[in-house]
């Protein structure tokens, strides 16, 4: 089996409804004939080079898929007799492929883009669960000021002997800035 990649520019007057049929007949051609499809991307509008069928406009999809000849024969029919298609280009990427290795290829790209996709939805959940005025640094700033008077007695004892006893600064409260305003 071989790995090709074919372009098409379809013509931009065609609606997103009159697209959608001419991607989905390539995209079932390639699985009638015993091919796998890689993958669609769809490149969208852009300004061609030149102008094809006084079109300065194209839509662009390119196919990733792995088929045999008549596959590919079939695909350029296709296109030739699809008046949506402005031109078409099919470029053998690989004369001798594994199948088995791309499809495990694609499975662990799509799991990967699911992951990556779970993971932004969680991170937008808790940013909107986050109230503003809401702020996580004030409890830590009241457990460091608390912590302090007590590393300072533990770096008096350390130094050796002090004016203040352990009991003295026992009984002093933790100065805190929130409590007084």
């Amino acid at each position: 089996m071989r790995r090709y990649e074919t372009f098409v520019i379809i013509d931009p007057d065609l609606s997103q409804e009159q697209r959608e049929p001419l991607i989905g007949r390539v995209e079932d051609l390639i699985t009638q004939m015993d091919g796998f499809l890689v993958k669609a991307d769809d490149w969208g509008e852009r300004k061609l080079a030149y102008d094809i069928k006084k079109k300065g406009r194209g839509y662009y999809v390119r196919f990733d898929y792995c088929g045999l000849a008549p596959l590919v024969n079939e695909i350029e029919r296709f296109f030739r007799i699809d008046d949506g298609a402005l031109k078409y280009m099919t470029v053998l990427l690989n004369g001798d492929v594994d199948l088995e290795k791309i499809k495990e290829e694609k499975a662990a790209r799509e799991s990967a883009a699911a992951e990556s996709a779970a993971a932004e939805s969680a991170a937008a959940e808790s940013m909107a669960a986050e109230k503003p005025g809401d702020s996580d640094k004030a409890p830590e700033e009241d457990q460091e000021k608390e912590l302090a008077p007590a590393e300072e007695t533990a770096k008096t004892d350390k130094d050796g002997p002090s004016s203040e006893t352990e009991d003295s600064a026992a009984e002093k409260p933790p100065s805190s800035t929130k409590e007084e305003a």
